[in-house]
């Protein structure tokens, strides 16, 4: 009896997960092709599709609602980055402005993306938002000897979390977290990595891309620590930092559901042979991989498509 009672608690806790409302696209890299694509998969992992299937670099880093953000170097020079839009089943394409990005992760709130991009060819990785509906945009940053990066809004789009490096070029200075307003004034740093752990080299993300639990008020992100990559969380005033994922999986770039319950992320082991996409509610400890052996084996970045609007 207590053998079934246990069974039919794992299977509801999956059953439930089967039944959410959103899906989830993420990035592979295509061996045959040897390029990026942009699939999407139910939040089961089942009814996996390739929905940009173009000979370029594709990669999604957003999406709202029913609308998938990806920067693609289609139509361009290689890695020349643009923004462009896309519905859940691949139709609806449509370039969204003449503004290069950078790759990194952007948000949105209301008609305003917020992104990282370039000035001109030696002037890189500046904060800026593009007007949705028509395509222009503006600059938030113009400190050209710094980096800006992985944007994302926090507090009802009242502030900007970001990763910030104060000389670009500078490789061994560390790259942390900062917040500012949504004007650009007030810049103040957030994260500072440990330094007593010795184990992440200069090119490991010692604070990686920032995601907001609007639920919950923090900012999540990716740090390698004790020899591995676990997700941390941090408070906007900086007054409350903790772990947030552990164990032998390692977890990077991830992705929120509007209402907090659900987190999706790339999943590796000790060996990193392979990236597979996982998802676990907040209160569960491990991930369930909703990629495999029989899926390509680079799975990257999962981004959360809502089927209705939160």
């Amino acid at each position: 009896m207590k053998i079934l009672v246990l069974v039919f608690l794992c299977t509801f806790s999956w059953i439930s997960a089967e039944s959410q409302d959103f899906s989830i696209a993420y990035n592979v890299y295509d061996t045959v092709q040897k390029d990026y694509e942009v699939y999407i998969m139910d939040a089961d992992g089942r009814n996996k599709k390739n929905l940009s299937n173009r000979k370029a670099v594709d990669w999604t880093y957003h999406a709202d609602g029913q609308t998938i953000y990806f920067i693609s170097d289609r139509d361009t020079c290689s890695r020349c980055f643009f923004l462009y839009k896309m519905n859940p089943d691949g139709s609806g394409l449509k370039k969204i402005s003449d503004l290069q990005l950078e790759d990194s992760w952007m948000d949105n709130f209301g008609n305003t993306m917020l992104v990282s991009a370039r000035k001109g060819p030696a002037i890189r990785f500046q904060l800026a938002t593009i007007d949705l509906v028509s395509g222009s945009f503006k600059w938030l940053t113009n400190d050209t000897a710094s980096y800006f990066n992985d944007p994302v809004f926090v507090e009802n789009g009242n502030r900007i979390a970001y990763r910030f490096r104060q000389h670009r070029r500078d490789q061994q200075e560390i790259i942390e977290i900062w917040i500012m307003q949504r004007d650009g004034t007030n810049r103040q740093q957030l994260t500072r990595y440990p330094s007593s752990d010795t184990t992440a080299k200069w090119y490991s993300y010692h604070a990686g891309a920032p995601r907001w639990n609007a639920k919950e008020q923090f900012i999540s992100y990716q740090s390698f620590r004790k020899g591995q990559y676990q997700l941390y969380a941090i408070t906007p005033d900086g007054k409350k930092q903790w772990q947030l994922t552990m164990g032998e999986q390692n977890a990077g770039w991830h992705d929120w559901t509007a209402d907090g319950n659900w987190l999706v992320a790339d999943i590796t082991d000790s060996s990193n042979r392979r990236y597979d996409i996982g998802i676990k509610q907040v209160n569960e400890t491990t991930f369930k991989a909703l990629t495999g052996i029989n899926d390509w084996k680079t799975n990257l970045a999962p981004v959360i498509v809502e089927k209705r609007k939160p």
